[in-house]
């Protein structure tokens, strides 16, 4: 933590804990007399926040790092918290420059925009006491509480799915005590408008496609006034502020991807929510977010109360180094929150950023990157119960397919073995955006991987319609680009001609991270197949691809080779390699080509090659994410706990807990979500596994709510490090396969649709 002060790092170390708390108070009362904040008399309680918050003792001095995140999936804002000038960096999830530029130039591609910023400027409020802002992601809600003399301030913020909109409530215990000005600052130059109550600015992006934002501000005593594009304020009790905002993007390649303009549609819903109290908007959203979030309860055991009294950004750096139970149960939470706050059913999916943007010109155009990061965005999406936050990732795709066709028939370097252009599907770059344009380098086996998002989603809600409508049409043409462009080697083995083993080494005939991803989607194709008892005849033909398909080789050092030939590389393919990417291993996980109980010398070299590439040099925040899950599915607790202790440090997460590659991405926030959930609940064989790599440090615990492929939904407690109980709910009369440690049960689910469980896996006729 860098103090203005004295401009000094604090770092916490191992020490023993009584040394440990007097400098975990020593940094608390340095943050309490940051410049223009008064001395704070006491430390906050640990009890005073919840265990699904996240909260701070000074406000936030960058967007990305620190501000707090809040959206409903079509809006964001990240909230700064500064008492006398507050900052809401406002992002509308498609405003997007670029188009659909079949050469494939990242440079036309366009990137992701900020919408605006708004600011609330309130008189005298720069020397404050009893500060604290907080995140309940429990509720969705963001707080800012603080004391200017004897009167007491609280702002209030959350993004409504259910209204629309996002809304702010100022209050104060004594009345008339808010006098301030607020203005849009738009990021486009647009000219903010002012009349009575309202702020409006709209305009054009590059590529013509029109925007508009909206806030309107209701009163309680005191008096407004609009002018000069601002809305000063005087002598008022408190104030709700709505905004909302949109453009005339439509999904829909057929229209160009645009559609009507957004002014009337933002008109209708702010009319509607100015219509309800606060109180009611706010009850109304809860129940909205609620509904999702509610779903998954999970307690990993208590961490110390020293822990609990430390504000998250100083709480986090701790727990890199001494495991901090509640506070990996948050971060799991987060996850959970971030997705539903960025992909739900209408909107768009989450970004490489999820929904928040501070630049016009943000790193890699916070697009969507096709080679692991928009895939890991979704990984906790089934597995986590927020099975419906996915669709946007599929009508998305949907949509951009007929562009990406074009691209795909017309590209000569992604030509089949025989010469021919691209017949049958499409293939995808390393990104894209959301009109048909796609930027750098192909990355021939992302179709089938997008292909596994569209099964998963299958595999864990056994919606038979979905299947045959959506899935199964993608999974076969799919399939059919990859009977077309496979190679046959002299053996007769099949491989992925000149691919590639991502962002990493050469380019090269059957590279493991390739050969892997077809083999799943053949896998996942024939698997659909049989669901839906069609296409017998193509099904038995892919069946007799796959089996052709080369596996990945074991190579001298004992490591699941990368490339198809072992490289004698000075770096490449050697116990020095740390490279962030560990993409030899997808059939490890996220796949199912390969595991400790069917492949056993796979998955020894898989061991060997995440060992090698160790938890320095190259590795990012995302990288810990998916190793996490990759220890998980060896079984190897421990392990997959240590990298989530890395996640937690400093150079992995900000102080808001976003994932820093840097600079900021979401993907390692989503897939430590899956990652944690894959230590505690398994199902990728056809055998529910409980606990299969449960950490000494979570000995005791419980979870609610988890999803396993099948349609079940599973309960479980523990205690000392063993199983005490499991429920499954599921079908009734549905016969289902479970494991714990070495023992493996078939059981019937009765007609209750509760299997209940004991610790030695026997049923039971009640809880």
């Amino acid at each position: 933590m860098r103090t203005e002060e004295n401009n000094t790092d604090f770092h916490l170390v191992r020490l023993p804990s009584f040394h440990l708390e007097k400098l975990i108070l020593g940094a608390l009362l340095l943050l309490s007399v940051r410049p223009g904040f008064a001395a704070e008399p006491e430390l906050a309680e640990p009890t005073s926040h919840s265990a699904l918050t996240l909260w701070y003792t000074a406000p936030a001095h960058n967007a990305m790092n620190e501000a707090l995140p809040v959206g409903n999936a079509h809006l964001g804002a990240l909230i700064f918290g500064d008492p006398s000038d507050e900052k809401l960096v406002l992002n509308e999830d498609s405003l997007w420059t670029g188009g659909n530029n079949p050469s494939g130039d990242d440079a036309t591609m366009g990137d992701y925009q900020v919408l605006a910023t708004l600011h609330l400027k309130l008189d005298g409020h720069q020397n404050v006491t009893s500060y604290s802002r907080d995140l309940d992601i429990g509720h969705a809600l963001s707080h800012i509480r603080y004391t200017v003399g004897d009167v007491t301030y609280t702002r209030e913020i959350f993004a409504s799915h259910a209204a629309g909109v996002i809304a702010i409530q100022l209050t104060a215990s004594r009345p008339g005590s808010y006098t301030g000005i607020l203005s849009l600052e738009d990021a486009h130059q647009a000219a903010t408008l002012s009349t009575a109550n309202t702020l409006q600015a709209s305009g054009q992006l590059v590529n013509k496609l029109k925007y508009e934002s909206r806030v309107q501000v209701l009163h309680h005593g005191g008096d407004i006034h609009a002018s000069d594009g601002t809305i000063s304020f005087k002598n008022c009790s408190s104030i709700t502020i709505l905004i909302d905002a949109g453009t005339d993007y439509a999904e829909d390649f057929s229209k160009g991807y645009r559609g009507p303009d957004p002014h009337q549609h933002i008109l209708n819903q702010l009319r509607a929510a100015s219509t309800k109290s606060y109180e009611a908007l706010k009850a109304e959203h809860i129940a909205d977010y609620e509904r999702l979030f509610g779903r998954v309860s999970l307690d990993l055991g208590q961490s110390r109360p020293i822990q609990r009294a430390l504000p998250t950004d100083l709480r986090k750096r701790e727990a890199a180094l001494h495991a901090d139970p509640e506070l990996e149960a948050l971060l799991f939470q987060y996850g959970r929150y971030l997705l539903i706050s960025s992909s739900r059913p209408g909107g768009l999916p989450a970004n490489l950023q999820g929904l928040w943007n501070d630049s016009n010109t943000p790193a890699w155009h916070s697009d969507y990157h096709s080679n692991i990061n928009v895939e890991m965005n979704y990984w906790p999406a089934e597995v986590a119960n927020l099975a419906e936050c996915a669709v946007p990732f599929f009508n998305l795709v949907e949509s951009q397919i007929p562009a990406w066709k074009i691209a795909t028939q017309d590209a000569s370097d992604l030509a089949t073995p025989s010469g021919m252009k691209s017949p049958r599907g499409f293939a995808i770059r390393t990104s894209h955006n959301i009109m048909g344009g796609m930027g750098w380098k192909w990355d021939r086996t992302a179709n089938a991987w997008y292909g596994q998002l569209f099964w998963e989603h299958y595999a864990f809600g056994q919606d038979k319609q979905y299947l045959q409508d959506v899935a199964y049409p993608i999974l076969k043409e799919t399939a059919e680009f990859w009977e077309d462009h496979l190679k046959k080697l002299p053996n007769g083995q099949l491989v992925v001609p000149n691919s590639w083993s991502p962002e990493h080494g050469p380019e090269q005939d059957g590279v493991s991270y390739s050969q892997e991803i077809v083999w799943d989607l053949f896998t996942n194709y024939i698997d659909a197949a049989d669901g839906l008892q069609l296409d017998a005849d193509y099904r038995a033909h892919i069946a007799g691809l796959r089996d052709k398909l080369a596996l990945p080789g074991i190579g001298s050092w004992g490591q699941m080779l990368e490339w198809r030939t072992e490289l004698h590389d000075p770096i490449l393919d050697t116990p020095n390699d740390h490279h962030r990417h560990t993409s030899q291993l997808f059939g490890l996980y996220p796949g199912r080509e390969f595991g400790p109980e069917t492949t056993p010398e796979l998955a020894a070299a898989a061991r060997t090659s995440l060992i090698a590439r160790g938890d320095t040099g190259d590795v990012r925040e995302w990288s810990f994410a998916w190793r996490t899950a990759l220890w998980a599915r060896l079984k190897d607790g421990e392990s997959a706990h240590h990298q989530i202790q890395q996640l937690l440090q400093d150079r992995n997460t900000t102080p808001n807990l976003f994932g820093d590659h840097p600079p900021v991405q979401l993907d390692g926030n989503f897939g430590v979500t899956a990652g944690i959930a894959e230590m505690l609940l398994q199902s990728q064989t056809g055998t529910i596994e409980l606990l299969p790599a449960l950490p000494q440090s979570w000995a005791t615990g419980s979870i609610s709510g988890l999803r396993a492929r099948g349609d079940y939904t599973v309960d479980m407690n523990w205690r000392n490090g063993q199983l005490s109980s499991a429920l499954i709910k599921g079908k009734k009369d549905e016969r289902v396969r479970v494991k714990y440690g070495q023992k493996t049960i078939e059981a019937v689910i009765p007609p209750s649709g509760h299997l209940f469980l004991g610790a030695d896996l026997q049923p039971k006729l009640n809880q």
